[in-house]
């Protein structure tokens, strides 16, 4: 179950079907937000996909492999614990495992010279954590999927 992330999930038999079921999650995970960033996510999300259709699932192929290498240590000290879900393991570490996942994303949208996608991300980033971390089951799940 040690693995490394990155070779598992980015098999060519594996990755398809994890972009596929991590574009899935995402549009759950949108369409399931309520209040006033919820919102903000779903009018960015909107934007983006207006801009661009493809573009949430592009996004995943793109920033799949550093996500993984950002979850290894997680999944190495995960493995180790004896503890049967992931998604639990991730969750018990919220706030960290959050901000090691949108420092991929930061580092994306500070690369990017495209202003709406910008703009749109920007308009979400400081309530991303708390919606990362309200995620962080449903991703430790797909990941265990995949990776066992």
């Amino acid at each position: 179950m040690s693995a490394m992330l990155q070779e598992t999930l980015l098999a060519p038999d594996i990755r398809p079907q994890l972009v596929a079921d991590c574009q899935a999650l995402i549009d759950q995970e949108v369409s399931g937000m309520s209040g006033i960033s919820g919102t903000a996510v779903k009018f960015a999300y909107k934007t983006v996909l207006v801009f661009n259709s493809d573009h949430v699932r592009h996004m995943v192929e793109v920033l799949l492999p550093r996500m993984a290498e950002e979850l290894q240590p997680y999944w190495t000290d995960f493995s180790a614990s004896g503890d049967p879900e992931f998604g639990a393991y991730l969750a018990q570490h919220g706030d960290e495992v959050s901000e090691a996942l949108l420092s991929v994303t930061d580092a994306r949208g500070r690369a990017s010279n495209r202003p709406v996608i910008t703009k749109a991300y920007g308009a979400v980033r400081d309530k991303a954590t708390k919606h990362v971390t309200a995620a962080l089951p449903q991703v430790g799940a797909l990941v265990q999927k995949y990776a066992t």
